[in-house]
């Protein structure tokens, strides 16, 4: 079945239909920027937004930058504190003004799983760790195939804040790092995530993974790194096959 996925981020909300058959978005996805950190108003508004400009009556699978519990949001680093305690899936079930079912996830999680599904992590069944480097960092642990939900290494502390602030892209831009200097800071940063969980494999995610020749170079970590394949996709994709999975496990 076709679903609706959102990604909410940081800096905007996107949303695109997908087949979740092949993971790949049915239409060109609809981007509306947030404006400051984003508010549960806002989302609303964005939600309502993108189900009208997709003519969107079906389910719906959203990703969000925080702990998860059920459709509970526990954190919200990057965006409005407001959000903390609501439940997301109501939320934009009300937006949407849908009864179609409505899951949330993570959204590094649901990134994750668009990548082990259709991506670079297709058919490994040994541990894999997902990294997302955007407005912060995201991370996502697989096992078998299997995910371990809500890992937010991004958060692990360095210096009195997450490190999240020194290592994911937009640092780079923010604090402008050459490209040597912040992959050898991220480098630093996943051996320390490989002395933890020691994955068999990386796969980095997030825009930035397009120009991932510009940084590989310097990370210099014991396990293979590889660029996620569906970049600024992932997590729409994973958004909706999350939904599409747990709606299949509801019948």
């Amino acid at each position: 079945m076709n679903t609706l996925g959102i990604d909410i981020g940081g800096s905007a909300v996107k949303g695109a239909p997908v087949d979740t058959k092949t993971g790949k978005l049915l239409a060109e996805r609809l981007r509306i920027e947030a404006k400051g950190k984003l508010t549960p108003a806002q989302l609303a508004a964005a939600v309502a937004e993108i189900t009208r400009h997709f003519r969107w009556r079906g389910p719906i699978g959203a990703g969000f930058p925080g702990v998860i519990h059920g459709s509970t949001i526990a954190t919200s680093a990057n965006l409005s504190k407001r959000f903390i305690g609501c439940d997301l899936a109501a939320l934009i079930a009300g937006a949407a003004a849908t009864r179609a079912t409505v899951r949330v996830i993570n959204d590094a999680d649901a990134a994750g799983i668009a990548e082990m599904r259709f991506g670079a992590g297709r058919g490994r069944k040994d541990s894999v760790l997902v990294l997302t480097l955007g407005t912060g960092v995201g991370s996502a642990m697989f096992f078998n195939g299997q995910l371990f939900p809500n890992t937010e290494f991004g958060h692990l502390p360095s210096g009195g804040h997450s490190i999240e602030k020194d290592v994911a892209a937009a640092a780079r831009k923010l604090q402008d790092l050459s490209w040597s200097e912040w992959g050898r800071r991220l480098g630093d940063y996943i051996r320390t995530l490989e002395k933890l969980v020691a994955p068999a494999c990386i796969i980095i995610g997030g825009g930035v993974s397009a120009r991932h020749e510009k940084f590989f170079k310097y990370l210099k970590t014991r396990a293979p790194v590889v660029p996620a394949e569906f970049l600024n996709e992932a997590g729409i994709a994973g958004a909706a096959l999350h939904a599409a999975a747990a709606g299949e496990g509801a019948k």
